[in-house]
Order: structure tokens, then C-alpha cells, then sequence
């Protein structure tokens, strides 16, 4: 994987951080992006990059508000600069703003989609260029089980994290000839900044919930990133892999 490069949306903390961190551990070279408006991203981003050189890997970080199509197009064109390819996109970036339906305003909604959805596409659009060139890529989309089951309180991030599937399904058909795949991840109930504001008593009942009886950690969801990257999965296309302990078997 030494000639493989991959970019990880949102990726100086969370779910994104393990991601890249573990892509390196594999050899891919890294490009970690964080957003330029959000306080302590560039330092996040700089730890992340720290970790993925201790480790023997190769990385840069990008300051880019992929949410914006201008973002997006500047994130694969520093990549590119500073690697000449991108084999692989995770797009991973993702904000909640958690809230009853008939309370949600239109600008909450907009960020929402903006954040969730509408950057995977800018992003996808932009990493599909120089893939279809190359005839391989890996495109891995990060959803939810929210995605699938719905929840209350989070219709915007809900409607976001679906739309992720028909437009994953959409690029597995429009490229999979051309040696592109694109699955999704819906991970369950994560360890990250979005569950940190849940007590005690709502964690315990949670993890009641699930079948192996604890949340998800970020490495959890990483590893099947990972192997969506890889050669082994080259069969594996338009599909939505849960990592969520079994939380839809209960």
C-alpha cells in the first residue's frame, strides 16, 4: 500500500482520526483534514499527523470547509500536489445539532445537510476525476444506523446519513466498471464527541441495548475502513456494513 494515498474528511478527531491513523499503519499516505473555523483543529490535525509520522507513515494536513465545493476541490488539489494520486476518499466528516423536528431552523437544517451529505458529493465529485484516470478508488462513506432506523430528535442528520446510501449505491453503479467501488459504514452508538454529553445511567442503558454490551470505539469502525480500502475487498461494492456491536439485533 506504500503507493496508495488516502484522503479522510474530518479527520483530526473521532472516528476520522482513527481512521487515518490505522490507513497509515498500513502504509497508505495520508492527507488529514480539518475544518480552517473550528477552534483547535489545526492543533488536533498537527497530533494526528504526529501520531501517523511516529508511526513510520506519511501525512499532510488540510485546512478545507468541504462543505463547500471550493473546499472540497482545494483538499483533493493539495493532495494531489503533495502525492500526485488519491486511491482512496473516506468521506467521514460530520456534525448533530440535536433537536425536535418543529424546532429545527432552516439554517440548522442547511449545516446539517450541508455538513453531512452535500460534502460527500463535493468531495466525491472531485476524487472521481483523477480515480476514473487511474481506473481504481475506494470511496467510503460514513453513515449511521440513524440512517436506517430514523431518530427522534435528529430528522436533519437522519435524512443526511440516508442520502448517503443512494448516493453510494449511485456511484457503485456509475463506476464500478472502471474499478471503483463505494460502500458505507453506519456505525452504531461510537465513543466520540457526539456521545460524550450522555451520564452515566444513558450510557448504561444504551449499552443494555447492544449485544456485545458496551459502545463502539472509534478503532472499532477504523478497522472496517481499513479493509474497504483494501485489495481484499475489491468484490465488495454498494454495500452497508453496521458497526454497531449488534445494536439492530436487540
Amino acid at each position: 500500500m506504500k503507493e496508495r494515498v488516502a484522503i479522510v474528511t474530518g479527520s483530526s478527531r473521532g472516528i476520522g482520526r482513527a481512521i487515518a491513523i490505522e490507513l497509515a499503519r498500513e502504509d497508505y499516505r495520508v492527507a488529514v483534514n480539518y475544518h480552517i473555523s473550528r477552534e483547535g483543529a489545526l492543533e488536533e490535525a498537527r497530533e494526528v499527523l504526529a501520531q501517523i509520522e511516529s508511526a513510520g507513515g506519511t501525512g499532510i494536513t488540510v485546512g478545507a470547509d468541504v462543505s463547500t465545493s471550493e473546499g472540497a476541490q482545494q483538499l483533493v488539489d493539495e493532495t494531489l500536489a503533495a502525492f500526485g494520486q488519491v486511491d482512496v476518499l473516506v468521506n467521514n466528516v460530520g456534525v448533530n445539532k440535536d433537536q425536535l423536528m418543529l424546532r429545527i431552523s432552516d439554517e440548522e437544517w442547511q449545516q446539517v445537510i450541508d455538513t453531512n451529505l452535500s460534502s460527500a458529493f463535493y468531495c466525491s465529485r472531485a476524487a472521481l476525476k483523477t480515480m476514473v484516470r487511474k481506473r481504481y478508488g475506494r470511496i467510503i462513506n460514513i453513515s449511521s444506523v440513524v440512517g436506517i432506523s430514523g431518530n427522534a430528535g435528529q430528522a436533519h442528520y437522519a435524512a443526511a446519513k440516508s442520502g448517503l446510501l443512494g448516493f453510494t449505491y449511485s456511484i457503485a453503479r456509475e463506476y464500478g466498471r472502471r474499478g471503483i467501488t463505494a460502500n458505507v459504514i453506519a456505525p452504531g452508538y461510537i465513543q466520540t464527541d457526539m456521545t460524550a454529553a450522555l451520564n452515566e445511567e444513558q450510557t448504561a442503558r444504551i449499552a443494555d441495548g447492544i449485544a456485545v454490551g458496551r459502545l463502539g470505539t472509534p478503532q472499532d469502525v477504523a478497522g472496517a475502513a481499513v479493509f474497504l480500502a483494501s485489495d481484499r475487498a475489491e468484490y465488495i461494492n454498494a454495500q452497508v456494513i453496521r458497526v454497531d456491536g449488534g445494536l439492530a439485533s436487540m
